[in-house]
Formats: C-alpha cells, sequence, structure tokens
C-alpha cells in the first residue's frame, strides 16, 4: 500500500511540474519569442543551408528567407543562443553555396542567372523551383542579409571570417543590377527564362527601397541615381484613419527596408519636403493599420486593440462563404492591407504584422503578442515561436473555434525577430552603418542627416 502511495504521490509531482511548465511557457515572454524565432532559422534549413520557405510543411527554400535567417544569425550570437564560431561557420557554409550554384538563362538545371538568384529553390540540389521567377527583390533581401554578414564578421584575425568577406562581397558585386532595369529607368520586378522580363516594376511605395538602395551603391553594376527619383514620383501621400503618410496598404512593405537600414533622421529629398523620414512614416502606417482593425469596418471575429495587424500572410481558404446572412470572401497566401489605395481583408491576423513593426509601435506591439501569445497558445503558439496567421472568422469541422496555420513562414518569422532585436538594441541597423555598399546607396539616393553626417 506505501508503494501505491508513494508511486501516486511522486506521478502527481511530476504531472504538475509538467504542467506548470507548460504554464509559465504560455505566458508571454518576449526572450522566449525571440529564441524560439531564432531557432527556426537555425532548424529550418535544407542540405544545402537555404532556409526553408515554411516548416513543418516542405515546399522549397527561400532566398529571400535565407537573407532574413542570415541576418538572424547575428542575432543568434548577440544573444548567445549560438557561439561566434557556429554561426560564422554556418554563414561561411551558406555563402560558399550559393557561390558555387549554377547560374546561366537555361530553364532548368540553375539557381539564378546573372548574380540574381530565383525565388524558390528546390529542397534537393537548390535549383530552380518550376518555373518560378528570377526575382529582383527576393535577390535583393538575401542580398541584405549577405551584407549584414560582411559587415558584422569583421575579426582581421579569424580565417572563416575573413573567407565570409570575400564570398558576401563577391556574390553583392556578381549581381548586375543594370540588366534588370526596363527602358524607362525603373527596375524589373522579375525575369523569366520562357518569355523574358516581368511587366511589372518597382514604382514606390512599397518593400523595394532596400533593393534599390543596393543596386545604386554596387561598385560593379550601379543603377542610375534619378532612378530614386522615380521611385519616388509614384508615392500616394493620404490621410487614412487618422494618420497621414506614404500609402501602401500591407504591413510589410513598412517594414522590410527597415530592418536593415535606420531610416530614423535620415532623409531624401522627398522626406525633406514633408518634414518627416521614412521611420516616421512607417509608424503612422501601422498605427493607421491598427486603427482600421479596432474600428472593424467589415466586422470580422476577434480584432480589437490588442489583436490586430494585415500583411502578407497564409489565410485559411480561397473562396466565398456564407457566414449567417453575410457572404464572406476568404484568401489562401494572400497580401493583406488596408491604405487608401487599397483594402484587403479577410479577418486573417497575422503576428508578424505587429511583430515586424515593433521599433515604430513598441507598446502596441508588445500588447498585441502578449495577448495573442496567451490567448490562443494551444493554436497559434508552437516551438518556433508564432505560426503564420489565424482567422477567427472562418469555421469548419475541424477548427470550430476559428482557422490556425500549421506552418511557419521565413519571410514572416524574420521580421518578428530582426525588428524586436533593433528595438531593443539596434543591432542590424548599427552593423548596416558600417557597410560601405549601403551608405554609398543612401547617398546617391539624396539621403542627408542623422547618421549619414557623423
Amino acid at each position: 500500500m506505501l508503494r501505491v502511495l508513494v508511486a501516486i504521490l511522486i506521478f502527481w509531482s511530476i504531472s504538475s511540474c509538467t504542467s506548470n511548465r507548460e504554464v509559465v511557457k504560455s505566458v508571454y515572454s518576449r526572450s522566449e519569442l525571440k529564441k524560439r524565432t531564432f531557432d527556426f532559422f537555425w532548424n529550418a534549413i535544407d542540405t544545402n543551408y537555404q532556409t526553408l520557405d515554411r516548416y513543418p510543411t516542405k515546399t522549397f527554400s527561400s532566398i529571400a528567407a535565407t537573407g532574413f535567417g542570415l541576418s538572424s544569425y547575428i542575432v543568434g550570437i548577440e544573444n548567445k543562443y549560438i557561439s561566434r564560431k557556429e554561426g560564422a561557420e554556418r554563414v561561411l557554409k551558406t555563402l560558399k553555396i550559393l557561390w558555387d550554384l549554377p547560374q546561366g538563362p537555361e530553364p532548368t538545371n540553375v539557381s539564378g542567372y546573372k548574380g540574381f538568384f530565383y525565388h524558390f529553390l528546390t529542397l534537393d540540389k537548390a535549383n530552380r523551383f518550376k518555373q518560378v521567377e528570377l526575382s529582383s527583390i527576393d535577390t535583393g533581401l538575401l542580398m541584405a542579409g549577405i551584407l549584414s554578414c560582411m559587415s558584422y564578421f569583421d575579426n582581421e584575425n579569424d580565417p572563416t571570417e575573413k573567407e565570409i568577406r570575400q564570398f558576401a562581397d563577391a556574390l553583392y558585386r556578381r549581381v548586375d543590377w543594370q540588366w534588370m532595369m526596363k527602358s524607362n529607368g525603373i527596375m524589373s520586378m522579375g525575369w523569366h527564362p520562357e518569355k523574358g522580363f516581368i511587366e511589372s516594376q518597382w514604382s514606390g511605395y512599397n518593400e523595394a527601397m532596400v533593393l534599390l538602395i543596393m543596386a545604386m551603391g554596387s561598385p560593379t553594376y550601379p543603377i542610375d541615381a534619378r532612378s530614386w527619383s522615380k521611385w519616388c514620383d509614384t508615392y500616394a501621400v493620404d490621410t487614412f484613419y487618422g494618420y497621414k503618410n506614404v500609402q501602401f496598404d500591407p504591413l510589410f512593405g513598412h517594414q522590410y527596408s527597415h530592418i536593415w537600414i535606420d531610416f530614423r533622421g535620415i532623409q531624401d529629398s522627398f522626406m525633406r519636403v514633408q518634414n518627416d523620414d521614412y521611420f516616421s512614416n512607417s509608424q503612422k502606417a501601422t498605427l493607421s493599420n491598427r486603427a482600421y482593425c479596432i474600428q472593424n469596418p467589415m466586422k470580422w471575429e476577434g480584432y480589437h486593440k490588442d489583436q490586430w495587424g494585415l500583411t502578407a500572410c497564409d489565410g485559411p481558404i480561397n473562396r466565398t462563404v456564407n457566414i449567417g446572412d453575410k457572404e464572406r470572401q476568404f484568401f489562401d497566401y494572400r497580401a493583406r492591407g488596408a491604405a487608401s489605395i487599397q483594402i484587403v481583408d479577410d479577418g486573417t491576423i497575422a503576428p508578424t504584422a505587429a511583430g515586424g513593426s515593433f521599433p515604430f509601435t513598441p507598446t502596441e506591439s508588445e500588447a498585441c503578442l502578449k495577448y495573442m501569445w496567451e490567448t490562443h497558445y494551444p493554436n497559434l503558439i508552437g516551438a518556433y515561436g508564432f505560426k503564420d496567421a489565424f482567422n477567427l472568422t472562418y469555421k469548419d469541422s475541424k477548427q470550430p473555434n476559428g482557422w490556425f496555420d500549421i506552418d511557419y513562414l521565413g519571410i514572416d518569422q524574420g521580421p518578428i525577430l530582426l525588428m524586436i532585436e533593433n528595438h531593443e538594441t539596434n543591432l542590424i541597423w548599427n552593423v548596416m552603418k558600417k557597410n560601405p555598399y549601403i551608405i554609398n546607396g543612401l547617398k546617391k539616393a539624396g539621403f542627408k542627416g542623422g547618421w549619414l553626417n557623423e
């Protein structure tokens, strides 16, 4: 009898400790969020050290996600998740493979052309996935991550870090930005070997600021400095839900370039006229997006002051569904957002919207992340932090309480980790302030003031 009682007490004690640990995990902690999100980039790679587009669903690697991953390794080192040696070795392996991947005009068995890379690469050989485009923006995001490693790993006496700088420099210098320019002086969004350049082009305002700045700063294939004024010519300045700023509806467009460039206090000619800067512009865009969600004109379930954020993300289904007396249009993967130029809203909230806006709205973003973490922990949170998105309006027999994504997406994980780190320590911003190509590109674009004049 005594043995039975002891066994029961031991079982109760173990169960209680396990339960308590789970309770602790389900209480929001920014440090816990950072560590789990970093773990995605450390673990979700293929055999070629390229970052998976999504996980646990395995489809292909994403060159943009690899760019986020390269910068995330810097965050991992500085937060002591990994050693500097471990980080340097991972970065060097990644860059070596990128350099050695086949480049050429052929439609198959290559990974890129003219220094650009295809948007998605196969998981086995890191070759072009099906017939995806040779992507200018995704190559740009990859190069931003590469340049961050070039500037961070600056130990002159370490052979690994010296190789990192050499490969990073070579990869960046190889990109023929001029080739991607259209006859009108604006960069194409991409190229297909089957049909040539994509008609769509990078005219502002959107996520491509860092792309153009790197293209202007290139020592080998620089684009014309007048490209920046062409970019600014298409800006739409308007007031939306109480905030006046350059309009772009999904929040990722107000986040991506800011991950690598600190726009606080530096101005191009457009912002000098506005007496503003791009950091403040993104802050207002985020608050505008949040204000729209709070007012919730389409009456989606779950929108409020601590649960908001529209951006590109996964969604429940691409279909129109009758719910009650209303016909509701839902989407699967789609750029969602709210601005005067366009509203795309199907009730899907993405944690990266608030997380990637952390430096702009730290109080509002923290409250949102905390609420979502603690309210939806069993469905929304996993080993790698926030899963990509959720929709409380869309319900079916499998998810009667609302749709929750099963996947993490690399391009949405990156902004969460890197922007929280920028808010806390300025880490990636300070690293990139040392990069001569970024500085050169900013100055060619006409940026002045702030840290550029120091």
